[in-house]
């Protein structure tokens, strides 16, 4: 099944409810905090606050052209075991992505400092003082001559960390402008798996992205990747 999500001003899903965080969907061209106080495009934390009519503790963030799963703590001791789980590395994050240029390699690491650039932009270093770590695998999109999936798990959380690694590979990801990816109706980066431990309870998320050029795009690949745990272990850093 695929789910496709245009953004909304009437609710926002929640996938899944716990007693202490609510795991939700995100729709691309959604800002996690409010920009200004304009009523006509409510940021993801605001509208979800309003429509479940109580304060709510956002524990990470997903860029604005970034659709998928967020995780959302409901009290601030929520929100700071999270913090701890995030910090220390304790939440495995995945994420899909589309390029229509080819990678230089097709599996890997993609290591180094990230600094400024300009008009808000980062750059991937050389150096590895505090690196971003990311490892990925890719497969070229069958049906879709010239486009390429890519398949991300970070392995620390810096800002605009998977557009910098692509962009780096030569493979910007499709409608990400700021990166010089290809022109497209949107920029496909979709927070697509999550897996934490809870209170001792294990809980694993994943959550199919919208259709690229009316295909299920992800179906295909999802026994064959196995995210959870092959190809990982394949390949060392």
């Amino acid at each position: 099944m695929v789910f496709q999500h245009p953004i909304s001003a009437q609710s926002i899903e929640i996938l899944h409810e716990h007693k202490d965080w609510w795991l939700c969907y995100k729709p691309a061209g959604m800002n996690i905090h409010q920009e200004d106080d304009s009523q006509s495009e409510l940021g993801f934390c605001r509208q979800l606050s309003e429509q479940l009519q109580q304060p709510i503790w956002p524990v990470h963030r997903l860029d604005k052209s970034t659709s998928g799963l967020i995780l959302i703590a409901r009290s601030a001791e929520a929100a700071n075991q999270f913090q701890t789980l995030f910090s220390e590395r304790h939440i495995e994050k995945y994420y899909l992505a589309i390029s229509d240029q080819k990678p230089k390699k097709k599996q890997g690491w993609i290591k180094g400092d990230m600094t400024k650039g300009r008009n808000g932009s980062w750059l991937l270093q050389r150096t590895m003082n505090n690196p971003a770590i990311t490892q990925f695998i890719s497969q070229a999109i069958e049906g879709l001559a010239g486009y390429r999936a890519f398949l991300v798990k970070l392995h620390s959380g810096k800002t605009h960390q998977i557009r910098v690694a692509l962009k780096s590979l030569g493979s910007p990801i499709l409608g990400d402008s700021r990166y010089k990816g290809s022109k497209a109706d949107r920029c496909y980066l979709h927070a697509y798996a999550l897996r934490f431990s809870w209170q001792e309870e294990t809980f694993s998320f994943v959550q199919p992205p919208i259709c690229f050029e009316d295909q299920p795009l992800w179906q295909a690949y999802e026994t064959s990747w196995q995210i959870w745990d092959s190809p990982w272990n394949n390949f060392s850093g």
